[in-house]
């Protein structure tokens, strides 16, 4: 291409100068860290990983503690920070590395993009800024930043359009200095190069960015085509006896994979009916607030219902996936965000 030269010293000379080089994983920069910033940084903003990533690192210093740790106590870390399969995918990860490559992260791509919830922008980051290998990065920061330079139409998540922003990306990659390279590429999409407002005046790639020039910013990259997102409802029964809640771990798979939450049912009248079988149906119901909750494709309309019990339901504790935890502290079990504030309500909550 011809200012893959002229690209690179720009961007690398205005990351060194403005870029972003004291964060929490570029201090001491492992392998382990780098992977698990990128993990993280997935769907997520810098500033909200930071926290994250400070207890994480605390807990799990490295790969071994991580492998070794119950699933459980990885996703009470997570809670809060979304996307759950990430947690989920990284423990894998770990156990992975552990058993298969001696608990040394591996320095072969393939066998990097082997490892669960690991894709091929993932191990190009940890290659080129933990390992020292020249390695092209794609996040969402370096397509909008790509696709604005080189005018690359379309939506990137169209596996054409991602064709052609991969291998721009490998063309302007350069053999040296790629760390500075691929760090500036995601520092300057995440603040000069936003999605809305880009300050094009103060970019080092402005004089032969095609989008400022013609004045469309707007236009790169192309969106993803708008779908109806639907509403669903779900109505939660929280069963509380004394200090504590009758949570449920849900399947390992599936939405909320492998957290706990409160009994769920799709109407009213099948949570009415679970109440008739548990022998239920006559305590005082209290209807807490509904709230919603959105995920990437859908809403999700919650109602929840308080029930006090004054003893503990034979039925309901045959259950081999229940347990009844304490109110407060909050279990440090892994959490879906709304029954983490169901929990944070029922501690300062007395319908009585």
């Amino acid at each position: 291409m011809q200012y893959a030269t002229w690209f690179a010293e720009q961007l690398v000379h205005w990351q060194q100068q403005h870029g972003r080089n004291n964060l929490p994983w570029q201090v001491q920069k492992s392998p382990y860290k780098t992977w698990l910033s990128e993990v993280m940084l997935q769907q997520t903003q810098v500033a909200t990983v930071i926290p994250y990533f400070e207890r994480f690192v605390q807990r799990f210093p490295d790969i071994q503690s991580l492998a070794q740790a119950p699933i459980d106590e990885v996703l009470h870390l997570w809670t809060g920070l979304g996307y759950y399969a990430r947690a989920r995918n990284l423990h894998k990860a770990a156990v992975e590395i552990v058993t298969e490559h001696a608990g040394q992260f591996p320095t072969d791509f393939e066998q990097i993009v082997a490892l669960p919830g690991i894709g091929r922008s993932t191990a190009g980051a940890i290659l080129s800024l933990a390992l020292g290998q020249h390695y092209p990065i794609l996040d969402g920061n370096c397509k909008r930043v790509l696709a604005r330079f080189a005018g690359i139409a379309g939506w990137p998540g169209q596996k054409q359009v991602e064709q052609q922003l991969w291998q721009l990306a490998e063309q302007l990659t350069p053999a040296d200095t790629f760390a500075e390279f691929n760090q500036g590429m995601m520092d300057l999409g995440a603040s000069l190069c936003s999605r809305s407002k880009p300050r094009c005046a103060e970019c080092p790639l402005q004089r032969h960015c095609l989008a400022a020039l013609q004045g469309d910013q707007a236009l790169y990259p192309g969106k993803k085509p708008k779908k109806a997102i639907p509403e669903k409802q779900s109505f939660w029964l929280l069963l509380q006896h004394q200090q504590q809640v009758y949570m449920l771990q849900r399947p390992a798979s599936g939405l909320w994979g492998g957290l706990f939450g409160f009994l769920e049912f799709n109407s009213a009248e099948l949570r009415d009916e679970y109440l008739s079988l548990q022998g239920l149906a006559a305590m005082p119901k209290y209807e807490l607030a509904g709230f919603r909750h959105t995920f990437s494709h859908f809403h999700l309309w919650i109602q929840p219902m308080l029930l006090k019990l004054e003893r503990l339901p034979a039925m309901v504790q045959e259950q081999s996936t229940a347990t009844w935890f304490t109110i407060d502290p909050i279990p440090e079990v892994g959490l879906s965000a709304p029954a983490k504030q169901l929990l944070q309500q029922l501690a300062v909550y007395s319908p009585d």
